[in-house]
């Protein structure tokens, strides 16, 4: 049985070098291509016939969008709406790849830490061009909350900013902690499911339970799977407010 590491390691599928900076494409890029062709053609398949009486289809595709919507709103308030774009493509982007990622053989890249972070430092900057686009110099008042007596400002103002910049560190953990995790106990079991299978029928039968212990971890983590793409896009939600309440 291989390291239950072994499914993280990128893997060049067609080594690239520009100028001495590797460019290439791995199996991560693989499955990033894969997860937007399969939320596109479905997304797309779902809205072709755009029906009174909707099918299926489009049943999950209208309650993608009003769940990614009402999200938007109740977070951010009306002046979010232009933000949704972005949101429904990040909430998509990330669950569609937690659940290829459980495929047989599939490369879960949001199990990367380059991956999340990127998508967190993305968030991150967008609430500063936003704040500063919209409040101009007075978006670093987010830093110094209302009502706050005079004695405290000096302590108050270190805190707010580190909270403000460890922002991306904690987004992009929680995604690739749990992904990882969920996917090495999965590892793990089922590789005491072969073990037992290779050393007789005998310890075949004790093979059982970790199969079915299996089957229920799978069930959890398709569970952790929308979870996580709900926590990290409600968060992206909480910040990207800033940038338009500067105290809420």
């Amino acid at each position: 049985m291989a390291s239950p590491i072994h499914q993280f390691v990128v893997i060049p599928l067609a080594p690239l070098e520009i100028a001495g900076i590797d460019v290439s494409f791995t199996n991560s890029s693989l499955w990033m291509l894969i997860s937007a062709v399969v939320s596109i053609v479905f997304l797309s398949m779902a809205m072709r016939r755009k029906a009174m009486i909707p099918g299926r289809l489009q049943i999950t595709a209208e309650l993608l969008y009003e769940f990614v919507g009402k999200m938007v709103q109740e977070n951010i308030g009306k002046d979010g709406r232009q933000y949704f774009p972005f949101i429904f493509t990040l909430f998509v982007f990330i669950l569609t790849g937690n659940l290829l990622g459980l495929f047989p053989y599939a490369f879960t890249y949001t199990s990367h830490l380059i991956v999340t972070g990127v998508l967190a430092l993305l968030v991150f900057f967008m609430v500063i061009g936003f704040g500063l686009y919209n409040h101009g110099l007075k978006f670093f008042r987010l830093f110094l909350p209302p009502n706050v007596p005079w004695w405290l400002v000096g302590f108050i103002i270190p805190i707010e900013i580190i909270s403000f910049f460890v922002r991306p560190l904690t987004l992009s953990v929680r995604l690739f902690a749990n992904m990882m995790a969920g996917h090495i106990i999965l590892k793990v079991v089922v590789g005491f499911a072969v073990s037992a299978a290779s050393m007789g029928v005998a310890w075949a039968a004790l093979g059982v339970f970790p199969v079915l212990i299996n089957v229920g971890l799978i069930m959890f983590e398709l569970l952790v799977a929308v979870i996580q793409a709900y926590v990290f896009a409600i968060l992206s939600c909480v910040y990207l407010k800033d940038s338009v309440d500067l105290h809420h």
